[in-house]
């Protein structure tokens, strides 16, 4: 069975950090482009930041120089590091996993920039 698990998220004041874990199963998550996607209250999804097989990372202008994505591939794990956070960062965060021929959703974390 498939699974992302998505773990870290919880309430921060603005310009404090979070740091977020997607623990992967059932697929070989070393193959798979990662990413990162919120969604915020009432809005769509946003593609927020992604890391390839091959580690190479790509970030939304939003969070550029603010987030940063790795993986570990031992652990079948992928993270966000979140500083210098915003109000406008609050929001759910899905771990996204695609390969040519198959994707996967985790089942999300909220998080809350407030003061």
């Amino acid at each position: 069975e498939v699974q992302l698990v998505e773990s870290g998220g919880g309430l921060v004041q603005p310009g404090g950090s979070l740091r977020l874990s997607c623990a992967a199963s059932g697929f070989t998550f070393s193959g798979y482009a990662m990413s990162w996607v919120r969604q915020a209250p009432g809005k769509g999804l946003e593609w927020v930041s992604g890391i390839n097989s091959d580690g190479s990372t790509r970030y939304a202008d939003s969070v550029k120089g603010r987030f940063t994505i790795s993986r570990d591939n031992a652990k079948n794990t992928l993270y966000l590091q979140m500083n210098s956070l915003k109000p406008e960062d609050t929001a759910v965060y899905y771990c996204y996993a695609a390969s040519n021929w198959s994707h996967y959703w985790g089942q999300g974390t909220q998080v809350t920039i407030s003061s």
